[in-house]
């Protein structure tokens, strides 16, 4: 049986590693039919280890990026771990080391490396020309709005499309993973709260969010975002994890997602979508974390999702939705990618 791999922890000046008698017991919820998983109650969260990778393994090339799999009995994950899954060390050669045994990523089911965050800061309007697209001006300030740990599936999961909506979209993002409690953070000490950095796809029901491309005669939104992007399976998060000394610069990133429709004459050819570079954000991770912490404190574990490039399907013309029978992938240079199929609600 592979054991979860356990992050360094330097209690000198990080505090004390999130422990075994803090962990929540498997639970079922509705979204468990669709996706077919289960997750941790919520616990009260400490600090995470600290965001070094282990030294030991500095000479075999693995230190920098966790692969989070199934692995029924174990626990693992970030910040909320949860029974049925764990972490290992992913090499370049594309194989998981845990407690002696190498195994090919392709054996391994994929589970997402924060399965239950205690939070998810999501960043609206953070690319320039995504901004532009929609017709909107660059923000001075950045605009945030939340999902929840409900949202989180992980590569390979269904994204359920509710019953109420034919237009979902995709937003391919980067997330930040906090490894460091911290609240007044300032932007020159922003990467000490940082552990890594993570794959994810804000999917989005465009008509509630109230895009007008996407209404109809006489519809509206919802007046807020928080149905059109906090809805059960809303968030593919991908199964690798990059410690921060994994990405020297996260502002230096090749950002992509495709469509790969499933039915009509370009039925299982991936559409390119999305392609951009993470240097096009107008506020920086720095920037974002001292915003967010100045009123919100965050905590080990928590996910800040730090918006999206144009290319998405609600600014096109005319404009592009996933429909159930697609797949929809998101990939990022240095980190990897998360590829889900889109399912009907039933």
């Amino acid at each position: 049986m592979h054991r979860a791999v356990s992050l360094p922890v330097d209690r000198s000046e990080h505090g004390p590693q999130l422990g075994s008698e803090q962990l929540g017991r498997a639970e079922q919820r509705a979204v468990d039919r669709a996706v077919g998983r289960s997750v941790g109650r919520s616990v009260a969260q400490r600090e995470l280890s600290a965001v070094a990778p282990p030294r030991k393994h500095d000479d075999d090339g693995t230190a920098d990026r966790l692969f989070a799999y199934r692995s029924e009995g174990d626990l693992g994950g970030v910040g909320m771990p949860v029974e049925g899954m764990a972490l290992g060390r992913l090499g370049s050669d594309g194989k998981v080391r845990t407690e002696g045994r190498v195994v090919p990523v392709g054996e391994l089911v994929p589970a997402p490396p924060v399965p239950r965050p205690g939070k998810i800061v999501c960043v609206g309007l953070n690319y320039a020309e995504h901004a532009a697209e929609g017709g909107r001006a660059a923000s001075d300030r950045p605009l945030i709005f939340a999902k929840f740990a409900n949202a989180v599936v992980a590569d390979g999961e269904p994204v359920v499309r509710p019953a109420g909506t034919t237009a979902l979209d995709l937003e391919a993002e980067l997330g930040v993973v906090i490894g460091r409690a911290g609240r007044h953070i300032a932007a020159a000490d922003a990467y000490r709260h940082v552990l890594g950095y993570v794959v994810v796809n804000d999917i989005t029901a465009r008509n509630w969010q109230g895009s007008p491309p996407a209404l109809g005669p006489g519809e509206h939104g919802d007046g807020q975002w928080l149905r059109a992007k906090g809805s059960d399976t809303f968030l593919p998060m991908g199964p690798v994890l990059a410690f921060k000394t994994a990405i020297p610069d996260p502002h230096r990133l090749r950002i992509r997602s495709w469509r790969i429709p499933g039915a009509g004459p370009a039925a299982g050819t991936p559409v390119l979508m999305q392609d951009a570079n993470t240097a096009d954000m107008i506020h920086r991770i720095p920037e974002l974390i001292e915003f967010i912490s100045a009123t919100i404190s965050l905590e080990p574990g928590d996910v800040i999702s730090t918006g999206t490039p144009a290319g998405v399907g609600v600014f096109r013309t005319p404009p592009v939705f996933l429909e159930p029978g697609d797949r929809v992938r998101v990939e990022i240079e240095g980190i990897g990618s998360v590829e889900n199929p889109i399912v009907a609600d039933d």
